[in-house]
């Protein structure tokens, strides 16, 4: 299980941060200024990216709600299944419906002429 600190500043010093230029629409802001963030978490090893905002700063807020959505995913445990067993009564029930339907579509057939 991987804890995460509460606060932004104590989880960016858990992580490296590196930047580098976005790909994508954008034009010449784009090819000019570093703005998509990489932040990878040193003690998890969990990496994310992001190059969706203009600002540098937006993405790195953006990497960091990622972060912990991921960790939280990973995190998760399902619940442990209890398997139930079928009551002999149900059982019962079923045999009977299916030996009824048996019998209706028995009834259904046409005749034999065999005599």
């Amino acid at each position: 299980m991987i804890k995460l600190p509460d606060s932004d500043e104590e989880l960016l010093r858990e992580c490296e941060v590196a930047t580098f230029r976005s790909s994508g629409p954008g034009g010449q802001h784009v090819n000019k200024t570093e703005s998509a963030v990489r932040l990878r978490h040193t003690p998890s090893g969990v990496v994310v990216t992001s190059q969706q905002e203009r600002s540098q700063h937006r993405n790195k807020q953006l990497c960091l709600e990622k972060l912990r959505k991921k960790v939280e995913r990973l995190n998760y445990r399902p619940a442990k299944r209890v398997p139930t067993r079928v009551p002999a009564g149900v059982k019962d029930r079923t045999l009977e419906e299916k030996a009824r339907r048996s019998n209706i579509k028995r009834l259904r057939a046409k005749p034999s002429t065999e005599d």
